[in-house]
């Protein structure tokens, strides 16, 4: 994530052929990962010398998550998700994300960054929102068994699910590929936000991770939920533009699921597809983003950090 001033007058000039261009793309990615969540992102370097929230620039948890590879991440973890029957029913008969797609990616962009980047106050408030919001999402799936959002097994099953999806997008893509202490490490310091969320005891090492997923495999099975679902994260309705590079990502995404996963859910994936066209095409792309958002109008998260308002990310 990264602190923007939102103005075109704050655009390079026309003359400035490559700067201009770099920022006006940096603006369309911005409206299309953040929407009109923040009309004015202002920068914070002075508040976040006194508080640099729950992690900090010394962070891995801060260098995992300034590379773009975490779009990939975020994806597979959505996909990831729908393998759980009591999670993908909480989605399916709650969630507006088929009404509004962009809308919710971009309410996703923001809380997530919050929980980043944000001050302590910052984060504490996004995630007391969330559980609130979380209060109403309760239900009977699909096998008969109640669910509620806040069931503290399933936060931490969408937590690793997150935790395992943007370090394994950073190992496969990432511009800086971890240590296995440093992914250790990443582990650890991601287990915070499950205390905060009042989860069950979150994974601390890259082991504890594995080891928590195999546990978890006989809870796991595709249902019809999850394949409408899947259907729909390939094939969303986005602007015609950034179809080919969602594209991508959703391939790169789909090639790092388990091969279980990919044949309970009908994803087959040819084994040249992956490393001959899969991987060269997304590490381009992600490269090439990572190059945009890079760009004026915005700044690197060590250099400013922006605000965030956690009540429309809900």
């Amino acid at each position: 994530m990264m602190g923007l001033d939102r103005s075109l007058s704050t655009l390079p000039s026309p003359g400035d052929a490559l700067g201009w261009v770099r920022a006006r793309l940096a603006l369309e990615v911005s409206d299309l990962l953040i929407g009109d969540n923040l009309p004015a992102i202002e920068r914070r370097t002075v508040a976040f010398e006194e508080d640099p929230g729950y992690f900090g620039p010394d962070s891995i948890t801060w260098q995992v998550h300034a590379d773009s590879c975490t779009l990939i991440g975020g994806l597979r973890a959505l996909m990831l998700q729908t393998m759980h029957p009591l999670a993908v029913a909480g989605v399916a008969q709650h969630s507006n994300f088929r009404e509004d797609p962009l809308g919710r990616l971009a309410n996703t962009s923001v809380f997530v960054g919050t929980t980043i980047y944000g001050t302590k106050p910052d984060v504490q408030r996004a995630i007391k929102i969330v559980r609130r919001v979380h209060e109403d999402v309760v239900g009977v799936a699909r096998d008969g068994r109640p669910y509620a959002a806040n069931d503290p097994h399933l936060l931490t099953f969408v937590h690793h699910t997150l935790v395992d999806s943007f370090l394994r997008s950073n190992q496969r893509y990432g511009a800086r590929r971890l240590s296995p202490a440093q992914a250790d490490r990443y582990v650890e310091e991601q287990s915070v936000l499950a205390e905060l969320f009042d989860a069950e005891p979150a994974a601390r090492s890259v082991a504890e991770l594995k080891q928590w997923f195999l546990d978890l495999r006989p809870e796991l099975r595709a249902t019809r939920d999850s394949r409408d679902t899947i259907r729909f994260l390939l094939n969303p309705p986005l602007p015609l533009l950034a179809r080919p590079a969602y594209a991508v990502v959703a391939s790169a995404s789909v090639t790092m699921l388990p091969q279980w996963i990919r044949r309970q859910l009908w994803l087959p994936v040819p084994p040249v597809v992956e490393p001959m066209v899969v991987r060269p095409t997304t590490t381009a792309l992600v490269r090439v983003v990572d190059w945009v958002m890079g760009g004026y109008p915005f700044e690197r998260e060590d250099e400013a950090a922006p605000e965030r308002d956690p009540e429309r990310a809900a």
